[in-house]
């Protein structure tokens, strides 16, 4: 991998995406311990930061043993970005990104996330800015454009005008969402036309599938996302396919029961039991996922309140011996 001004990425081309509500200090050191060497915060808004709003400060948690880190950024207002940039002079990040990407109505609304992908030219002047005042490389997200236009050529040519270090790229436009095919001829056009690396994104479930977007695109690294809830395994398996041609094997359940336990665990002492038990259920249902016979303790977990409750569920779900499929 290429580096990124003065940050050099892992030997890994995987990476741990910013995931909205999800990617606590606790959900990135589980992900970490299992194989991820580069993970992102959360997505953080520009205006809350500068106003060093609480909830913001909270979800900006990390330790020295997280690193690296980076932080991915939302806004559209310089107003609200240099000051958001002078706060995180702060923290101990390695990378910055800038969110072109975000298709929820409540963010495009606001003209920020992929609502950029509707004016290249103001997007690489937002990035122009973010690249001069950064202490940290810059790099960008974006989708393959924002209807069936699909400008992403365009739209990646102009981020890279601005002297950003890498292009995030995400297969599909803001309004199919997450639905309809990846369209990796989109992302593979992209990384023909940059001369910065690009970052693909999208889809990425499993091995397979990380393959895939490797062997159509020609990116230089993908994002992990939604593949990684209840399998933080994914990047260790991904990484012994495509390095050394190993069929990944699965967790053992005693390995599953240990993880879960652990995050919950992590959780509890950041957030305290009641928030991050209850915190806790989703992931319970994902680390459920694939699993035969599980509805009825999927049906309990609602109800779950203490950790003592939680840790029972968990050696319930055990005790059942039934492997992930």
């Amino acid at each position: 991998m290429e580096k990124f001004k003065t940050l050099t990425l892992p030997t890994s081309k995987i990476l741990l995406a910013p995931l909205a509500g999800i990617s606590s200090l606790a959900f990135r050191t589980i992900n970490r311990q299992a194989g991820c060497k580069f993970a992102f915060l959360e997505m953080i808004s520009a205006r809350s930061l500068s106003y060093s709003s609480k909830k913001t400060i909270e979800m900006m948690q990390t330790n020295s043993s997280d690193r690296p880190l980076g932080v991915q950024l939302l806004g559209s207002d310089p107003k609200y970005i240099l000051p958001s940039l002078e706060k995180l002079r702060e923290y101990p990040y390695d990378l910055l990104d800038f969110n072109a990407a975000c298709p929820q109505k409540k963010v495009t609304s606001n003209g920020k996330g992929a609502a950029l992908l509707k004016e290249p030219k103001r997007l690489r002047d937002l990035l122009k800015i973010l690249v001069k005042e950064s202490p940290l490389p810059v790099t960008v997200k974006i989708r393959i454009g924002w209807d069936s236009g699909k400008n992403a050529v365009d739209i990646a040519k102009h981020a890279e005008d601005a002297g950003i270090s890498a292009l995030c790229i995400h297969g599909r436009t803001r309004m199919q969402g997450y639905r309809r095919p990846l369209d990796y001829n989109a992302i593979r056009e992209v990384k023909k036309s940059l001369k910065i690396p690009v970052i693909a994104s999208g889809e990425i479930w499993d091995w397979q599938l990380a393959k895939k977007m490797f062997d159509e695109t020609g990116c230089d690294a993908i994002t992990v996302a939604r593949g990684s809830l209840g399998n933080p395994w994914i990047f260790k398996e991904i990484e012994e396919f495509l390095n050394e041609g190993v069929m990944p094997l699965r967790p053992s359940m005693e390995e599953l029961g240990k993880t879960m336990k652990e995050h919950l665990n992590l959780d509890i002492e950041a957030r305290g039991e009641r928030t991050a038990t209850i915190e806790f259920r989703k992931f319970f249902i994902w680390y459920s996922r694939g699993m035969r016979n599980i509805k009825p303790l999927r049906g309990l977990v609602g109800f779950v309140k203490t950790q003592s409750q939680m840790v029972k569920l968990i050696e319930k779900l055990i005790a059942t011996g039934q492997q992930i499929s």
